[in-house]
């Protein structure tokens, strides 16, 4: 099946699932689990929450709902890496080849492409949904559309649980 049917093919799937879970983090296990089955480029798939210090300590992402192998960045400060820069800047981040950009965070000598789409509520972002492929330039605009489409579907079930 062509990439492209199959982005297609999950979007719809994406659609049942956010009418059918019950909460927020309900979704995000099963948009992990759904695009690291089905979408077979995506080696790695998780969701980091930006996490507020009560301390004054600046903001993190916290690891959450994740599939594919252990990682060591559970916790990932908002000045490093393409989380942290896609967390900053509120832009969807795609990186060819891991290996030329310095703000990877190493994490598989497998990862050659990532793709991080920031998660918003209200306006500000307050998570992310980040992918690894193990293949160089794994993420097209289908790619770009399915993952930016499985962002808006959290940040509106998360907008629903804070009213």
């Amino acid at each position: 099946m062509p990439p492209a049917t199959k982005a297609k093919d999950v979007d719809r799937e994406l659609e049942e699932l956010a009418r059918a879970v019950k909460s927020a983090h309900d979704l995000m296990s099963r948009i992990v689990e759904l695009l690291h089955d089905r979408m077979l480029k995506y080696n790695w798939v998780g969701f980091y929450m930006l996490e507020t210090a009560s301390n004054g300590e600046p903001p993190v992402l916290v690891l959450g709902a994740f599939q594919g192998a252990m990682t060591p960045h559970t916790r990932i400060p908002l000045h490093q890496g393409i989380c942290g820069a896609a967390a900053s800047t509120g832009k969807t981040v795609i990186v060819d080849d891991v290996s030329k950009d310095p703000r990877y965070l190493a994490c598989s000598l497998e990862t050659k492409s990532e793709i991080v789409v920031p998660v918003f509520v209200q306006g500000k972002v307050v998570g992310e949904l980040d992918i690894d492929s193990h293949f160089p330039s794994a993420f097209k605009d289908e790619d770009r559309e399915l993952v930016e489409r499985c962002a808006v579907l959290v940040g509106q079930h998360l907008e629903k649980s804070r009213k």
